[in-house]
């Protein structure tokens, strides 16, 4: 497969996302780049008609609960230890002016 990216256009690109590419680096980051394009376009050629899009690879279902009252709270026995609580309110010392 040609390449798709040259050293001019990796310049340009190092250039506009403002990540320097060191010149000992510019061949194995070209490879690299091209390597990713080339999976890409395979991945582009593969005939997908037909085939419906998966929310999960495997098919998992979520297995959902009911929802039910497991435990009930004693607003009383957990007001007790608050410094000021009226009319089921909790008042707290403002923090921020």
């Amino acid at each position: 497969m040609p390449t798709q990216i040259d050293e001019k256009t990796l310049s340009q690109m190092s250039t506009l996302a403002a990540l320097p590419v060191e010149p000992s680096q510019e061949q194995q980051t070209l490879a690299a780049l091209n390597e990713v394009l080339d999976l890409v376009a395979m991945l582009e050629s593969v005939d997908v008609d037909g085939v419906l899009p998966l929310a999960h690879p495997l098919e998992r279902y979520q297995q959902l609960s009911a929802d039910a009252v497991t435990e009930h709270v004693d607003r009383e026995a957990l007001s007790r230890n608050a410094p000021d609580f009226e009319a089921g309110l909790y008042f707290v010392p403002k923090v921020i002016e």
